[in-house]
């Protein structure tokens, strides 16, 4: 799958919680997440500026973020979809997006499955998206 037909793929199945997802479909969305992320992140920079807080005696800047929020907000359902179904491809239900919640130990255990190869053949979610 390339990249512009992952991209696709995720907003055709806005909400689409059902079937498998391969690697290169939620990897290649990913990198779309990224990047709009880093463009609407510049364009708020740009436009509004940055602004500075100061938390305990450092500094940090931060920007005001409309664009990243508006963009943040159109591509929750499809990542968060995505990443159901490649929890799917894998053989685990999607209630196991909910290790995101425990810190640095949530985060390693799902990055291990989802870099992981998805079972080969059909599982309980669905026909292999490689077949």
């Amino acid at each position: 799958m390339t990249f512009m037909d992952s991209i696709s793929a995720c907003f055709s199945k806005y909400v689409a919680f059902s079937g498998r997802a391969q690697r290169s479909e939620f990897w290649w969305f990913v990198l779309f997440l990224i990047v709009g992320q880093m463009i609407a992140g510049a364009a708020d920079s740009s436009i509004f500026g940055s602004n500075v807080v100061m938390l305990g005696g450092m500094e940090f800047s931060y920007n005001a973020g409309y664009f990243g929020n508006i963009f943040a907000l159109v591509t929750f359902l499809p990542a968060w979809a995505v990443e159901v179904r490649r929890l799917h491809d894998i053989g685990k239900s999607g209630w196991w997006i909910l290790l995101w919640v425990i810190p640095l130990i949530g985060f390693i255990i799902l990055l291990i499955w989802l870099i992981g190869k998805g079972t080969d053949g059909d599982n309980d979610y669905g026909a292999d998206p490689l077949a």
